[in-house]
Order: C-alpha cells, then structure tokens, then sequence
C-alpha cells in the first residue's frame, strides 16, 4: 500500500490540497512506495504565515526555554536514531549504518544549538566618551527558509533548522522530495520535545515551492545545499528579494597523493571517500591526483579494495553500497563511464553492469575507476555523483597542486603525504574551503563551519558553527549615555556626592 506525505505546518499533519504529488520511490526495488504532497504557492503563504505567526512569541522568548526545548530535542533524537536511519534507508537506499552517521553527525548540530547562549553573547565598551557606553547585541531574522537535498536527508535540515530556532528564528523548511519523510519525522519529535507549533513547519513541493519561498516578502533568509547551477539560482533569486543567503553548490575534490605517502592508507582512504553513501555526497572524493612514479602502483591498490565491496540492498547488514536514489540519474552516472574511453581516460573498472540478485529493478550501479583521465574529459569536469573516481597524474607537487586550483569548484580537498612540511604549504596554497591532511572527507566538526571556495558557495557565511548562529542573526550597536544622578534637577536630592 502507498503511503502518503503530508506537509506539517503550525505543530500538526496538513493535507495538501494543490492536487500535485510527487513519487518516492525504493532505490533498491525501483517501486513506488510512498507519494508526495508538492506544495503550491498558497501553500507555501500558509507555512510562512505559521512561522510569522509563532514568530512574535519565540522571537522573544527566553534562552533558557529555547535551550530547555533543544535539550529534550536531543534526547529524543538520540532515542529514535534508528527509526530515522531506517526512513533514510527506505527512501534514499544508502546503507543502514550510513544512515546512522548521517542523523549522528546531524545531533552534532542540536548538540551546538544547546549551547547557544555563549554564541549569543553580546560585547559592551564603557565610558567611550563622558558616560557613554556601547553595548553590541544580536537579534534573530523572522522567519527563515531551507531548502536541502536529497543525499542527507536528516543531516542536511539539522545544519539549518536547530541553530536558526535557537537563535529565536522560526524556520520553514523544504526538503527533498525524493526523500522526504525524515524530515517529517525531524518535525514530530521537536514538537514532542515542546518546541511551540509553528516554529518549526515542513513543507513538501517541487520548483512551484521554492520560488514562492525565494520571492515571499515574509522570509528574511534562505539556506540551501544543492547543486551548483541551483545554487547561482538560489543566490541570484532570493538576493534580488532582499533576503539573505547561504546557498552551498556542488563539488569536484581532489585528493593530492605524493610520493612519500602511505599508498595502502591512501588507497583505503580512496576508496571509501569516492565509494560511500555511493558517491552521492558534496565531500566525496571524485578526483585523484597521484604525484610522480606512484600513479599505477596506487591505482591497483585501489582496484583491489574497490573489488571486494559488497553491494546490495541498505537494509541488508552485509551492504557495504546500496543503489543510487532514482533509475534517471543511475543512467547519467553511467554515461559518464561508457563516454570516458572515447574521451581520452582509462576505464580501469567498468561498474555499469551491475545487478543485484533478487533486486533487479533496483537502481543499481557498480563502483568505476577511470586513470590517466584528461581534464577536459566530462567525468572530470562535471560532478558526477555517484561512484566514479576519476585518477589523473602530475609530475610535480606543483604541477599536482595547479590541477587542483584549475577546478571551478573550492570544497574540500585532501593531500597525502609524511612531509609536515608539504602539507603545510598545500593547506596555504590550495583553493578550497576545507582541506585534510591525510584525513579525505575533511567535513568540520560541529562547533567550526562547513563551506567551500568558488562555484561551491554562494554568499559570504559558511553553515552551521560560529558562522551559521551570525548567518541567522543580524548585529545591533547600542550607544547609550545616562545623566549621573547626582546631576539630577534641584529639589531631588538621592544622596550621591558632588564630586564634579
């Protein structure tokens, strides 16, 4: 039986009403299992009007509610993590334990929004001139907007939403509609943590949806994760609205391998970073570029690990991958790899063939590995997202280094080596927002920030961390003088000393 996703708006369940739907599909059977609401613009005036609504009190409320809320959010979170993983699983098909990284490294975030009053801290000058002080203050937006992707859907809305409602926001939030019944989950436990209905509301929908959120007059901010062509659009857009915006784009990072690397922790730290969450996430590893004489050595290291992963279904604990979210975009990750050899790579490993006994209209695809590949090839130069690593060669650190800098995309990126040296000098000269040294995914903890350099950011803060709490508040200078009491008129007498 099809299940069916409503919108939750104001603290309750809402049934759409614009007639639209949208498929969810299974990604390891191909079947339809669940369908949508997709949001009309009417729609979306009602979420935006709840936010604004519960806005005039929880704009105002104190921080200790607000933490005290975010504490029984946590515990609540913590308690049904596998309920959420499994919802993630079902919809999006990555592995079970994938999945439980996913909603862990999203608590990270809740975790942080409980100790929001020390972000929150304002600054005080006194005396800057004859009895005048100046205090420095921040003050919530209003209602603000997210708009997450497909690959996390639990972890992505908990970059957003906890930091924006314990900075006093209310939030709207538009998930994927691919997958999108974590996010619901994600808004029923806050409510049973007793955040105040409205503050937190989840509406479903497809472009109808986002545009009315990037145009509404009522929202004050927009994050968003996605795709970098969406990304110039969302920043574009929402700018021209007079709204604030983080919009986070797409990626194509490097792992720069020199020759006095580990090549076996090099080729393990490969394999999964291009591998896991089968390639569908913004800090995969995608490109590899191996420096001097180690460039086949390290490419059948790869191979062999490559070779022995297990795929299948995620709910099968043996899965170490399962399939890629929809059959449309299996077939694009595969023409990637079946065009590759005419543009100039090697196809070391061909993954397009791959089947799942018992599920074979799952959207299955295997892990590929393509070397020498030219940087004008299309698998280098698009993100791909999926599981296909691209190895190209340089003889030099710096003919290595130009390669990665010649990216129009700045997310993360990693270099492999024993040189402190080296690697000092390749986390100052790299274009990229994130960088690992011998660490391949090098996403921030919590309490640091997540964003990238060039085509993979748009706007000026980085989300979650110190720049997420100063992207969903707005500073304030307050410069008071007071007249001393001692100064007060003749008659009045409140026994202070003239002193002066």
């Amino acid at each position: 039986m099809t299940k069916t996703v409503h919108h939750w708006i104001g603290g309750r369940t809402v049934e759409g009403t614009s007639g639209n739907w949208g498929p969810v599909t299974d990604p390891a059977t191909g079947a339809v299992t669940t369908r949508v609401a997709l949001a009309s613009a009417a729609e979306v005036d009602a979420a935006v009007a709840a936010a604004r609504e519960a806005y005039a009190s929880w704009g105002t409320s104190s921080l200790a509610q607000r933490t005290s809320v975010l504490f029984r959010y946590r515990a609540l979170l913590d308690a049904r993590r596998d309920d959420l993983a499994a919802l993630i699983t079902a919809e999006h098909g990555k592995v079970h334990s994938d999945a439980l990284g996913e909603v862990a490294r999203g608590l990270e975030i809740v975790e942080l929004a409980c100790g929001i009053t020390t972000e929150l801290k304002g600054e005080l000058s006194t005396q800057v001139s004859n009895r005048v002080d100046v205090a420095a203050i921040r003050q919530p937006l209003g209602v603000v907007a997210g708009i997450t992707p497909f690959n996390f859907p639990a972890m992505v809305p908990m970059w957003m939403f906890p930091l924006a409602i314990a900075c006093g926001n209310t939030f709207v939030l538009k998930p994927s509609e691919k997958d999108p019944s974590a996010a619901n989950l994600l808004a029923e436990l806050a409510a049973e943590a007793g955040l105040p209905a409205g503050v937190l509301n989840v509406l479903h929908g497809d472009k109808v949806a986002v545009d009315a959120l990037l145009e509404h007059p009522d929202v004050a901010a927009i994050s968003f994760v996605g795709s970098t062509p969406i990304a110039r659009h969302i920043h574009a857009t929402a700018s021209a609205n007079g709204k604030r915006v983080q919009a986070l784009g797409g990626a194509k990072n490097h792992m720069l391998v020199l020759p006095d690397a580990d090549l076996d922790a090099a080729a393990d730290a490969a394999v999964s970073a291009a591998y896991g969450s089968a390639g569908e996430r913004c800090m995969a590893i995608s490109a590899v570029v191996a420096v001097g004489a180690i460039g086949d050595d390290l490419v059948q290291r790869i191979r062999e690990r490559a070779e022995k992963i297990t795929i299948g279904p995620g709910t099968d604990p043996a899965s170490e991958m399962g399939p890629l979210i929809t059959k449309a975009h299996r077939d694009k990750v595969a023409s990637y790899v079946t065009g590759a050899a005419a543009q100039g790579a090697e196809v070391v490993l061909d993954g397009t063939g791959h089947t799942v006994e018992g599920y074979e209209d799952g959207h299955w695809i295997g892990l590929s590995l393509l070397d020498r590949v030219p940087t004008d090839a299309d698998a280098y130069r698009d993100e791909i997202f999926g599981p296909v690593l691209c190895v190209l060669r340089a003889e030099t650190y710096e003919e290595g280094l130009a390669i990665v800098n010649a990216s129009p995309f700045g997310n993360g990126t990693a270099v492999f080596t024993r040189d402190g040296g080296a690697a000092r000098r390749f986390q100052m000269e790299v274009q990229a927002g994130m960088v690992g040294v011998n660490v391949p995914i090098p996403v921030p903890v919590g309490y640091h920030s997540f964003g990238g350099w060039k085509d993979s950011l748009f706007g000026d803060h980085h989300i979650y961390g110190r720049d997420g709490v100063h992207f969903y508040t707005r500073g304030k200078v307050v410069t008071t003088r007071w007249p001393d009491p001692a100064d007060a008129p003749a008659g009045v007498d409140l026994g202070f000393p003239r002193n002066h």
